[in-house]
This record gives C-alpha cells, structure tokens and sequence, in this order.
C-alpha cells in the first residue's frame, strides 16, 4: 500500500477504514506504540493530517487501552 500509494496516503486510507488485521497483531503483542495509528500523532507527523484524521487515531489507541503522550 504504502508503495503503491505513498506513506501519507497510505495512512489516510486506513484511518478511513475499519482496523486492520495488523493493528490488532500489534494490540495482541503489546505493541500499539508501532502501529500507525501511534505514529502518525507523534509531533513529527501530526502536521501531515486533519484533526478528523487525528481524532481517529486517538480514539482507536483509547479504545484498545494504549497510554500515550501526545506531547511526542
């Protein structure tokens, strides 16, 4: 995806869809500090999406129980 779309656009197209397969390996792993859905509200990222988009992310990681700073 990310090849066939780039890294933003990939990202916006899961954020659009349903979770993914892979964030629920990273959520069975303890590992949710990998997933997309982490990356793309660290500060070096976050200007790359809307706040929807955002607001997204943010509500998958709570949902799922990951403790994060968003000061990142």
């Amino acid at each position: 995806m990310v090849n066939e779309h780039g890294g933003v656009e990939a990202a916006r197209i899961l954020l659009r869809s349903p979770l993914s397969e892979g964030f629920a390996a990273l959520w069975s792993y303890g590992r949710l500090d990998l997933s997309m859905e982490a990356l793309v509200l660290q500060s070096s990222w976050k200007p790359l999406f809307t706040s929807e988009e955002l607001a997204i992310a943010e509500k998958r990681l709570k949902e799922a129980g990951y403790k994060f700073d968003l000061k990142k």
